[in-house]
């Protein structure tokens, strides 16, 4: 599938260990109606006192951080620090499971849960390959069909490969024939991907097994063999390479074609994402990337058979050096490219590789003032430009020369994504929104204006149009603009009392678009209202808004979140009593951050998998791809604008904080679960909040990462564990029901 998308940089409880040196307040009591008596698990203070750019901080936890002394690692837990999970899992699942209308909630969201899922199939020569999730399966499972009417054969059941539903095949490459597919999994949330190769007419495996975290892979026309990027060293996430693999052969003996930097080389870029790469359909240009910072690459391109023949990269430098995002796919000697390139709303340009020079480049698609480009797709004489236009998504058409062919008919306004190839101009789009089931449709790129045909919707049990979503623009701190969706069920009165989420990212240029949620409508039925707000640090409004939000404008986010609060607020959506926070990872960083900055505007926040402590958090597992996008407390000035808003380092002593309910994945490959730990012990030694009323309840999942390939079972639990959460902390509870 060619395909040119803007990349971007982010259980069972066990026994406990007993004979540990801390403190506890004894074993959890079950109270009626719902929580704990005694109040939570005491934690040991154990100060570690650090001088960090002249200034004197001191860390009670950092014995909780674990055994630390090979930072990359994960999951390296202490005795004492299993000891203090276990017992702080206990305590947050006695909490949770014993609120009133817990069984009731889980039996009304498992329907909603288990709404299946499609993706678009990916077309090669007659066979169409996509994944599907029905009813109860854990896992999508990935089929094929000879024609896009074929009926549906089996390549690859999870199931069949772990009964548990902990394996997750995360990605499949077939070959350009759809003779052969590669496909990666990896196993409770670790990410740490092991390709495959499977027949796909036999459905049997081939000997050949590649492991290191593989992350892309490019075919050769004959699918003889292939190039692929993995580490070389697993437990060093700053080791990326590409290889070449000729199947049957021993990968032991794969051929490098290019490594990362390495320190003595070049010390920033060797804590970069480091390298990928493309190969053209013919197999003539292998484009490779070299990520500069969380965002930003280098370029060029490179004749394959003379590195097949003679092992030495020669090839075209495209973008080198340049603050700017750039990538794209050949055909023939024609290399189309994206590029931020004195254009930060992106344009594309046509280069011809036998004479590459900047001043031979021709602009094909322009840079939109109004819009965003995200991506774009190469069909038979079409290029689909994907834009995102005040966070919502349109298809413009234009000919291989830009001239425009008009713009592809969308459901509506929401979220829309193509599968195309060059060889034809059918094609299959996806579309959802807030109250538009996820759908894919097939298409002809040479008719727009056509009536798409639906291919596959699984079936909803809620009824979209009950609920209605509108966009409003509110002022931050500053005077900046900032957009925000608002989904709720029709008729909702405005009288400041309505249960409200609002969610937020805001970083790394990821944009948050609308989406279907089928378990929402939970929520909304309730009369509870979602909000999204697009704060700065995202890419909805171009690179400018998210070189707002980074480095020392991070503050930026906070207050546009602050903002969008005060506007919920003024506007009788609701009050800060029924107001709750919610992000994860980034965003878990955003609300963490508001939880000590702004305790006032809201009853509840939840903190999944987060970064907390960012004095330190450059030191753990893969996060020096991050200091372009947060800075470092290494560098002097950095440190001075990190240490104001660090949430573990800013925790205030008497301070009433809000409940907060902290989540965390023992197989976490990107953010280690020491943040969470830290804070929540932290946090919950210094509230001036009653521990039982606003409580600060902490869950490892010991099962999970950083949340990709979580199983049915558990997302269940976790999304149960969320909305009892938010019931109890936002006045929704019955405490008279049995």
């Amino acid at each position: 599938m060619t395909k040119v998308t803007v990349m971007m940089g982010v259980g069972v409880l066990v026994a406990l260990v007993g004979g540990c040196a801390m403190q506890s307040n004894g074993p959890v009591t079950i109270v009626s109606p719902g929580g704990v008596s005694g109040g939570p698990p005491v934690t040991r203070v154990e100060p570690v006192t650090d001088t960090v750019q002249g200034v004197l901080i001191t860390d009670n936890y950092r014995w909780l951080e674990g055994d630390n002394s090979d930072p990359t690692a994960m999951g390296k837990m202490t005795p004492e620090v299993a000891a203090w999970t276990d017992e702080q899992n206990a305590y947050t699942r006695a909490f949770l499971d014993n609120l009133p209308g817990r069984k009731e909630l889980e039996d009304q969201l498992r329907p909603l849960m288990e709404v299946g899922s499609v993706s678009a199939p990916g077309m090669y020569a007659n066979r169409y390959f996509y994944s599907k999730r029905e009813g109860n399966e854990n896992q999508p499972v990935h089929y094929w069909r000879e024609g896009y009417k074929g009926s549906p054969k089996v390549l690859i059941d999870p199931a069949v490969v772990d009964s548990t539903g902990l394996t997750t095949v995360t990605w499949v490459a077939p070959s350009h024939n759809g003779k052969m597919a590669a496909y990666g999994t990896y196993h409770a949330g670790d990410e740490n991907t092991t390709l495959h190769l499977r027949d796909v007419d036999s459905g049997k495996d081939l000997a050949d097994v590649i492991p290191g975290k593989v992350s892309e892979i490019s075919w050769l026309p004959d699918g003889s063999a292939f190039v692929y990027r993995n580490l070389k060293d697993l437990k060093n996430p700053y080791s990326g390479q590409i290889k070449f693999h000729v199947v049957g052969e021993d990968p032991s003996k794969d051929k490098l074609i290019f490594r990362q930097y390495l320190p003595d080389e070049d010390e920033k870029l060797a804590t970069t994402y480091g390298p990928g790469m493309s190969l053209s359909k013919d197999g003539r240009w292998l484009a490779i990337s070299y990520y500069t910072d969380t965002r930003n690459n280098d370029l060029w391109v490179v004749d394959f058979p003379r590195w097949r023949e003679t092992g030495e990269l020669y090839g075209e430098f495209l973008s080198v050096g340049e603050p700017a995002q750039s990538n794209g796919t050949s055909i023939g000697d024609t290399f189309y490219m994206f590029t931020t390139l004195e254009a930060p709303n992106g344009r594309i340009v046509k280069v011809d590789l036998n004479h590459s020079g900047r001043a031979n480049w021709k602009t094909i698609i322009a840079e939109r003032p109004d819009a965003v480009i995200t991506g774009f797709d190469i069909a038979a004489g079409v290029l689909a430009v994907n834009y995102l236009h005040n966070a919502s998504s349109t298809i413009a058409l234009f000919d291989v020369n830009g001239e425009s062919r008009g713009e592809l008919r969308l459901p509506g306004i929401g979220s829309a994504g193509l599968s195309a190839e060059q060889d034809r101009t059918e094609a299959y789009l996806s579309f959802t929104s807030f109250n538009y089931p996820s759908s894919i449709f097939r298409v002809d790129l040479a008719n727009p204006s056509g009536e798409p045909e639906l291919w596959e919707r699984p079936d909803v049990p809620v009824d979209p149009a009950s609920v209605e979503v509108t966009q409003e623009w509110y002022t931050s701190k500053d005077g900046t603009k900032v957009s925000m969706f608002i989904v709720h069920k029709k008729g909702l009165t405005l009288n400041g009392n309505n249960p409200t989420i609002l969610y937020g990212y805001g970083g790394f240029s990821v944009s948050i678009t609308p989406t279907f949620s089928a378990a929402m409508f939970q929520w909304l039925n309730s009369g509870g209202v979602y909000a999204v707000a697009n704060l700065r640090g995202g890419g909805e409004y171009g690179e400018h808004w998210h070189e707002s939000g980074k480095l020392a404008n991070k503050q930026n986010v906070f207050d546009d979140f602050a903002a969008a609060c005060e506007w919920l607020i003024k506007n009788r959506y609701t009050r800060a009593e029924r107001l709750a926070i919610r992000g994860g990872s980034n965003g878990g960083l955003l609300t963490g951050t508001m939880v000590t900055q702004r305790p006032d505007l809201f009853a509840a926040a939840l903190v999944y998998v987060p970064l907390l402590d960012m004095v330190r958090f450059q030191d753990f597992l893969m996060a020096k791809y991050w200091v372009p996008e947060y800075g470092s407390s290494a560098d002097a000035d950095q440190f001075k604008y990190i240490m104001k808003y660090s949430p573990y380092q800013n925790i205030k002593t008497g301070t009433k904080y809000p409940a907060v309910l902290l989540t965390a994945g023992e197989n976490d490959a990107r953010v280690h679960p020491m943040h969470a730990r830290k804070y929540a012990a932290a946090l919950r030694a210094a509230t001036g909040s009653d521990p039982l009323e606003k409580p600060v309840l902490l869950w490892v999942d010991r099962e999970a990462g950083h949340g990709q390939g979580k199983p049915l079972n558990l997302r269940i639990r976790e999304i149960a564990d969320e909305r009892i959460f938010l019931m109890r902390q936002l006045g929704m509870l019955d405490y008279n029901q049995k």
